[in-house]
């Protein structure tokens, strides 16, 4: 199986004629290095270029899903579509990626007389991929509903294409499909009509994008501590926004949704996230000019190097309110809920883009007299990734499927549940994921994976984000926590019980007994677990809970690996991913026994380890 994924590939097998090209290439370079160094071809590379085709027609794994769940003629129409946006992928959008990241955004602060302008200048290549998002209807699509509770996940697949290709404007429409699903959710006051329309708009000249202004200088997640932006009210009704926003991604959107207190007559404003609202602004006026904003600085940052992520002081900025007053963080979970699911598409995307990538490139390097994909350990390897690539997928489309059906007031409420719980799940995981598969990747290439000009380390730097964006691994590890306590355990019940019945279906594939197995084997070491830190001081469940949100994840990405292979047509390829993924550690928070590393006294032997007895 690990050589069969590399063989996919439409034109590879080893064929006599295969083994004459690595003899030729043999030759080539024996030659090259027998002759003088002066009349050697110097510019010569030995390595040849990997490329690949239409992402679409050669992700057979998402094609296999689309036919498992689509409905005939939704399926008809999507494909059409999907394959035409992959040419498009091919022979235009990713070229304007590459040059977005060559030419990143340049801060202006003044003009050539000394005005002030503050000027975020952005390239042609990332405002035609703005038109293109547009046209393509990477928002609109989840909206029109053309395919009722299937529109959502049909965006995702658009989304999962797109996404390692957008040259970082992946995350401008993550904010953007967050604050429409917000204004939505407020029944799209009369306020908001121009900007849901343009939010949703396939018109590139009537689009808009949007930022999300939380972080400020305080406090990333911490926005309940971290918020200091202060609001006042005008005679007109709107209000005036005065404050520091320490982390604005996208700051070249149209519009933003911001956190701030709001001041009463004597100037004093609320504490504690009760105390936070939500408002709407407008970045510019329709002359241009920003809307009393002073941009202090551009982010130098590690990855996402594409897009300006700015520093802003809000000086008075004119903001309308949209939630209730002291209901902002409750009205922007919706968003939040958005972007995160976001942040595990452009996961699974970047982990399925290395994979290509080095599965093209095993077919094409000759090491040590024969193509890497004949190389056992190596197929091994990328194999193993494989493997990671297809749980982190069926996770993703599992819950933008729940998230389809919600929309469209068709989920049960065991399914807002379920989704509620696999949200912050599949963001903490698969952010994890794609790091490790990056690094992995990149490895594959030998040397080549370490230079810029390849495109490896900018696909890296980029994934490094995933696990810091929308919450780290601990602050979601602690939501889902969260999850569990404001159900009053119901959320686990639908959890174990959506297993359960995934398992069911695989009963009646015989290959898949032993992974069956090992699935109920993890269910019950979850159950005790819980059983037991039941009765334990609430710091056990703290300590835990980032193992214990570990163990949720691959317990129901084993379900639904299985699921997936118990299809009639399902082929080996998929019934060995399912059996690969249950043979590792499935649920590691019951790994440790006793609780030793959960119990009180694990808090002090932390502090120890880290800070050697030092602050004991």
């Amino acid at each position: 199986w690990d050589r069969c994924q590399t063989l996919r590939i439409k034109g590879i097998s080893t064929t006599v004629g295969q083994e004459q090209q690595v003899s030729t290439q043999e030759k080539q370079v024996s030659e090259d290095l027998e002759m003088p160094h002066a009349r050697r071809e110097t510019e010569t590379l030995f390595h040849e270029q990997p490329e690949t085709g239409n992402r679409y027609l050669e992700d057979t794994f998402l094609r296999n899903y689309l036919k498992a769940h689509l409905p005939p003629k939704v399926l008809e129409e999507v494909h059409q579509d999907l394959e035409r946006f992959g040419n498009r992928l091919l022979t235009k959008i990713h070229a304007l990626g590459w040059e977005c990241e060559l030419n990143p955004p340049v801060f202006r602060q003044y003009d050539a007389w000394g005005q002030r302008i503050d000027s975020i200048d952005t390239c042609s290549a990332w405002r035609s991929m703005k038109e293109i998002s547009a046209e393509e209807g990477l928002i609109a699509e989840a909206y029109e509903r053309r395919y009722s509770n299937w529109s959502r996940l049909y965006q995702a697949v658009k989304l999962y294409l797109f996404s390692s290709s957008s040259g970082g404007f992946n995350c401008p429409l993550a904010m953007t499909d967050g604050a429409a699903q917000v204004i939505e959710s407020l029944g799209i006051p009369e306020s908001l009509k121009n900007a849901f329309e343009r939010l949703t708009s396939r018109d590139p000249k009537k689009f808009w994008t949007s930022g999300q202004w939380m972080t400020e200088r305080r406090g990333g997640s911490d926005v309940a501590n971290g918020t200091e932006t202060v609001a006042r009210k005008q005679p007109d009704g709107t209000y005036r926004l005065y404050g520091f926003k320490w982390f604005t991604s996208a700051a070249d959107s149209d519009m933003a949704l911001t956190l701030a207190r709001i001041a009463d007559d004597e100037g004093q404003c609320p504490q504690g996230s009760s105390g936070l609202s939500l408002f709407f602004l407008r970045v510019r006026d329709e002359e241009g000019k920003l809307n009393s904003i002073q941009v202090q600085r551009l982010k130098n940052k590690l990855g996402t190097r594409q897009m300006a992520t700015a520093e802003l002081w809000l000086q008075g900025a004119t903001a309308e309110l949209i939630s209730a007053e002291g209901r902002g963080v409750a009205s922007i979970s919706n968003m939040l809920n958005i972007t995160r699911i976001h942040n595990v598409i452009g996961a699974v995307a970047s982990m399925r883009r290395m994979i290509s990538l080095s599965r093209e490139y095993a077919c094409r390097r000759v090491a040590f007299g024969k193509l890497l994909k004949d190389h056992p350990l190596h197929m091994q390897t990328l194999a193993r990734m494989e493997v990671q690539v297809r749980g982190a997928f069926l996770l993703m489309m599992e819950i933008v499927r729940l998230l389809g059906l919600a929309e469209t007031n068709k989920a049960s409420e065991q399914d807002q549940l379920l989704l509620r719980l696999l949200v912050p799940v599949a963001k903490l995981y698969t952010g994890k994921q794609a790091s490790a598969v990056a690094v992995e990747a990149m490895e594959s290439f030998g040397g080549q994976g370490y230079m810029e000009d390849t495109g490896l380390p900018v696909i890296l730097r980029d994934a490094l984000v995933l696990s810091i964006w929308e919450g780290t691994t601990n602050i979601l590890s602690l939501d889902v926590l969260r999850c569990l306590a404001k159900s009053q355990g119901q959320v686990m019940a639908v959890f174990l019980s959506s297993v359960q019945k995934k398992l069911e279906l695989a009963l009646g594939t015989a290959e898949l007994a032993s992974a069956v197995q090992r699935m109920r084997e993890a269910i019950g070491s979850l159950t005790r677990f819980m059983e037991a830190a039941g009765s334990q001081p609430p710091v056990t469940m703290e300590l835990a809970a980032r193992d214990f949100s570990y163990s949720l994840a691959q317990i129901y990405t084993g379900a639904l690996l299985m699921e997936h292979a118990a299809r009639p047509d399902a082929s080996s390829t998929d019934t060995c991913a399912a059996l690969r993924w249950c043979n590792q550690e499935l649920c590691p928070v019951a790994a440790e026994s006793g609780f030793g590393s959960y119990g009180a006294g694990a808090v002090q032997w932390d502090s120890a380890l880290v800070f050697g007895g030092s602050r004991l």
